[in-house]
């Protein structure tokens, strides 16, 4: 959803003119931000289709809006097609199941299709996972993922992923990609969100309290046990704090929020049993419940210094990189070292980065250059020349570059 979002307010300058399609927002089963209509051009044309309400699919263990949904969808872009007026078709969301009907309208209308992977959608990554570690019903999103994602692949135009590592698996599978038009194109930031964020910020609550005999370290994001590793490498050196500095010591809390995918109130901590483990407990609380996009941003800026932990996976991308950086506050980013999200770090300056294969030394210098700024108050040096490539106004001209190259290939 951000990726469009983001997007709308430069298609038409652009050369196209776009309309969307989605779930009408009380088919929802996750946390709201009123504010986000806020940031959408009031000419865009907005189509909102229905689901099957949750409280009965979930009688037989079916629960994704994606699949509550696509009989909806496959109606109103049905609809939509017939009239002629469209040039092509654009999935941009995590809820994959929708995909596949880019090969139906095709076969239908002969409507091109691409496909934005934001996140795998057939994953093999939790096959050799203990059941502990897999997702919810990670056996069952396993077999559906891999009977889906070939009948969405089998006749698209065009991918563009936040990951080459994404598009590299994709054509791995399924070879034909190979001659298709494709894109690594990530996140991107977005200042209007920023200024939508201050002028709303007496409705926007902290999660965590302000304490000036506390320095506050934020974390906005997933948990999970892929950025284990990365979460211990963070604690070692808090540990190491504790040794050779205790006053600062005595002053740190990390606050982890939104690390759950859970309806609020029944997440699984992932963080804290970490802490608790290596006696951290008391420096360290989680809060597994989502928050709002605006009251992330409010949340960000209020920090002391911010964390981004990343997944030992190096196709993981951090969708709230950005925001973390236009927050301007002290960054320590802990990545796969061939993230894209660690390239977007070093290319920009726009903090302290430390990969999961550094040496211990330089892990430490690392850290305590940042504990440095976040006691000095010191926004990170930034190249924000650089950093425009990551602008939203950028990265849709990028978009619809794909757009372009499908169109061309197709009247060619």
């Amino acid at each position: 959803m951000q990726r469009v979002r983001m997007s709308l307010p430069y298609f038409k300058d652009l050369g196209w003119e776009p309309e969307v399609i989605t779930v009408d927002e009380k088919y929802f089963d996750v946390v709201k931000d009123g504010l986000l209509l806020g940031s959408i051009p009031s000419d865009i044309v907005i189509h909102k289709v229905g689901a099957l309400p949750k409280k009965w699919t979930s009688k037989f263990g079916l629960g994704s809006l994606a699949l509550r949904s696509l009989w909806s969808f496959r109606k109103k872009g049905s609809q939509l097609l017939k009239s002629g007026l469209f040039d092509l078709v654009y999935f941009s969301t995590t809820q994959f199941p929708v995909c596949i009907l880019g090969n139906y309208w095709k076969k239908k209308f002969g409507i091109p299709y691409i496909i934005d992977m934001q996140d795998p959608w057939h994953s093999t990554y939790y096959l050799d996972k203990p059941k502990s570690q897999q997702p919810p019903k990670y056996w069952f999103s396993y077999r559906l993922n891999k009977y889906l994602e070939p009948i969405a692949m089998k006749n698209v135009d065009g991918v563009i992923s936040v990951s080459r590592d994404y598009i590299e698996t994709l054509e791995s599978r399924y070879p034909w990609l190979k001659n298709k038009p494709s894109k690594v194109i990530t996140f991107g930031s977005f200042e209007l969100d920023f200024e939508i964020a201050e002028k709303n910020k007496s409705k926007l609550q902290l999660v965590y309290p302000i304490d000036k005999n506390q320095i506050n370290l934020i974390y906005i994001g997933r948990g999970g046990y892929d950025i284990r590793p990365a979460i211990k490498l963070l604690f070692e050196e808090l540990l190491a704090i504790k040794e050779t500095n205790p006053v600062i010591f005595s002053l740190l809390h990390l606050h982890f929020i939104g690390t759950s995918y859970a309806p609020n109130g029944t997440g699984t901590p992932t963080i804290a049993p970490t802490a608790q483990e290596m006696d951290l407990g008391e420096k360290v609380t989680e809060y597994t419940d989502r928050i709002g996009f605006y009251q992330s941003i409010r949340n960000l800026q209020e920090a002391d210094g911010l964390l981004i932990v990343g997944s030992n996976d190096a196709s993981y991308t951090a969708s709230k990189l950005y925001p973390y950086i236009m927050a301007k506050k002290p960054l320590l980013a802990l990545f796969h070292p061939k993230s894209e999200a660690a390239t977007a770090i070093k290319d920009c300056h726009a903090g302290n980065l430390i990969t999961l294969e550094q040496s211990s030394p330089a892990v430490k210098r690392i850290f305590e250059h940042y504990l440095e700024q976040v006691i000095e108050k010191k926004s990170p040096n930034t190249n924000w020349k650089e950093f425009e490539k990551y602008t939203a106004k950028s990265l849709t001209k990028k978009q619809v570059d794909v757009f372009d190259e499908v169109l061309e290939l197709k009247h060619s």
